[in-house]
């Protein structure tokens, strides 16, 4: 069969011939691929970056962000059938540390976890793969056009639910789902995950801002005002003084990666209010900031900074929930967010150039 695969080090994705994989265990599920997602991590890695090739082998796999329709399944798997469309998770558990032996992989203590298309497991840019029935996740036919965005929501299900069980600790009696209810919630980065948070934190009652750099006239903002949210053009406007004109903000989502913004987006945050980082910067440039006015902030105005990275299964079946909420509110929009589709053939399309409206880029495996 064919699949993309690259060198970890080196990059230079390209085309290979491999085995196509067969279920050898009854709890196993064979896919055949439809569709495979384009993030910063898979650009990352086709230029040298963050990647690992399966123990003593050369080449990655590369690919995580899958969708596509069971073809076979093992004797004793129950959750899907052959005709269902489907999809698997991307950690795997280190089996030793209490986050993993307890389901929570995404929360893994050790560093000894696993990630196909990342860390030393082939990924799902190919034509079939395989995996255990405890990775799969099932997928409504009613929302198979937007399937291949479920691992990116289950990212974005995950910050904000574990922000939410934060501040439901913290407001005795009010239930995690309320509190953003017409609250200020500023997004930085509107990428396919800042943009996914938009349709999540407005479905759930917040008074939604998007913060990014790009003309008011294009994609990415046009979308967020149709979902009924506020633009902010960060080159018209220092990071620091959002508050001076929109208010202090009750919940920050950040999705740009860049350190300095990151450290700036603190200054914008209100009274109880809570910040969470999704972005991973890259590179060792030194960033200067006032530390001692921000740690006095945060203690002062009752502050919480989250980091949040991965998901666990549950993120990953409320995150099919959400995208059938967002398509039901908000069909023809939802449908927006996937504006370039290439065959694997020549998926260099997509992998190596990155254009003003791209939000979410994707790989055909099967049409």
């Amino acid at each position: 069969m064919k699949a993309i695969a690259i060198v970890p080090g080196k990059g230079n994705a390209h085309i290979i011939d491999t085995e196509e994989p067969h279920i050898k265990e009854a709890d196993e599920i064979k896919i055949e691929v439809h569709e495979v997602g384009i993030c910063g991590t898979d650009r990352e890695e086709a230029t040298g970056g963050r990647a690992d090739a399966p123990l003593g082998e050369k080449e990655l796999i590369i690919g995580h962000e899958m969708f596509g329709k069971v073809v076979e399944t093992g004797k004793d798997v129950t959750t899907v059938k052959k005709g269902d469309y489907a999809l698997f998770m991307v950690r795997r558990p280190c089996g030793h540390c209490v986050f993993c032996l307890n389901k929570r992989s995404d929360l893994c203590s050790s560093g000894d976890y696993t990630e196909r298309g990342i860390k030393e497991r082939h990924g799902y840019q190919a034509e079939y793969v395989v995996d255990k029935e405890e990775y799969v996740i099932p997928v409504p036919a009613e929302i198979s056009d937007l399937g291949v965005l479920t691992e990116p929501m289950s990212v974005v299900v995950k910050a904000i639910e574990e922000s939410l069980s934060l501040q439901s600790c913290r407001f005795p009696g009010l239930d995690a789902n309320d509190w953003l209810k017409g609250r200020k919630a500023l997004i930085a980065g509107l990428g396919p995950i800042g943009l996914l948070a938009a349709f999540v934190l407005t479905l759930r009652g917040a008074e939604v801002y998007g913060l990014d750099i790009v003309d008011e006239s294009t994609a990415r903002p046009s979308i967020l005002k149709e979902l009924g949210g506020k633009y902010i053009n960060g080159k018209s406007i220092e990071t620091d003084k959002i508050d001076e004109k929109y208010g202090r903000m009750d919940y920050v989502f950040e999705a740009t990666g860049i350190a300095s913004i990151e450290l700036q987006l603190m200054d914008i945050l209100g009274y109880n209010g809570i910040y969470v980082l999704t972005g991973i910067p890259s590179g060792s440039r030194p960033v200067c900031i006032l530390g001692a006015d921000i740690m006095k902030r945060m203690v002062l105005m009752n502050q919480v900074m989250l980091g949040s990275v991965n998901a666990a299964k549950k993120h990953y079946l409320i995150a099919v929930d959400e995208l059938n909420k967002m398509k039901k509110q908000y069909n023809n929009l939802s449908s927006k967010l996937i504006t370039e589709k290439t065959g694997y053939q020549t998926f260099s399309k997509v992998l190596d150039l990155h254009s003003p409206d791209e939000i979410k880029a994707i790989v055909v495996w099967k049409k």
